[in-house]
């Protein structure tokens, strides 16, 4: 039975990226939806295998109507359901919202972008190496929230994954990064480079020739990991 993925995106030009390609070398059908341009949310995941909520320039803590509908809707939907969950960047700050954990940025406007090493913790050893170096682009992190797992750790956003429960789990950084996307966020998103942390874009490209196939595996085996296939055959 194909396996079929909720992709919740945040942008009308958003694109799930090397996530997409992934999942559909693996035979996955994918639902793509955008809340914040009116697309609905399923009342319930009896139609789908698993949910990706993807990243986005706003913040888990916006007083939008799409921020609060998400962040009620992963506590009522998937984590009810317990379908397997991946939350990136954004997808993490609100499902650690949704936990009642605390999303934060720092008073300097310190940031996390460009390729900054994680370290596994003793729960994460099976899933990260040590270090290792991921792309991270973001100016708020989060708490661990009650009744979580982390799975990996950094400096100046100390949780970097956690897991909570069997199988929704939270990560900071950017696994789906293809080279035009990265070519894009450096264009569009420039004014973030002068920020406190950020890296100047040509340590971008340089880091993306050393780390980024180590960061292609990783998501492979995480994958393979998050949605086992034995997952499409649980009955509808």
């Amino acid at each position: 039975m194909t396996q079929r993925i909720l992709i919740i995106l945040h942008q009308e030009r958003s694109n799930p990226g090397r996530v997409a390609q992934e999942l559909r070398r693996r035979g996955c059908e994918l639902d793509i939806r955008r809340p914040s341009l009116g697309d609905p949310l399923p009342e319930n995941l009896d139609a789908h295998d698993g949910v990706i909520v993807f990243g986005g320039p706003m913040s888990a803590n916006d007083d939008l109507d799409f921020i609060r509908i998400e962040k009620d809707w992963i506590s009522a939907v998937p984590l009810k359901a317990e379908k397997p969950y991946l939350g990136i960047c954004l997808g993490a700050q609100l499902l650690a919202k949704s936990l009642g954990a605390r999303v934060y940025g720092h008073e300097d406007q310190r940031c996390e972008v460009g390729y900054f090493p994680i370290r596994p913790t003793g729960e994460g050893a099976s899933l990260f190496d040590d270090p290792q170096y991921v792309y991270q682009w973001h100016v708020e992190g989060f708490d661990l929230p009650s009744g979580a797992v982390q799975l990996a750790e950094g400096d100046d956003f100390p949780v970097q994954a956690m897991r909570y429960g069997k199988c929704a789990y939270g990560i900071q950084f950017h696994p789906e990064l293809t080279s035009l996307m990265m070519n894009a966020w450096l264009v569009k998103a420039r004014h973030r480079l002068v920020l406190p942390g950020a890296q100047a874009d040509h340590q971008h490209r340089a880091g993306r020739a050393v780390h980024d196939a180590g960061l292609k595996g990783w998501l492979t085996r995480f994958l393979d990991h998050w949605l086992p296939q034995s997952a499409a055959l649980n009955e509808r």
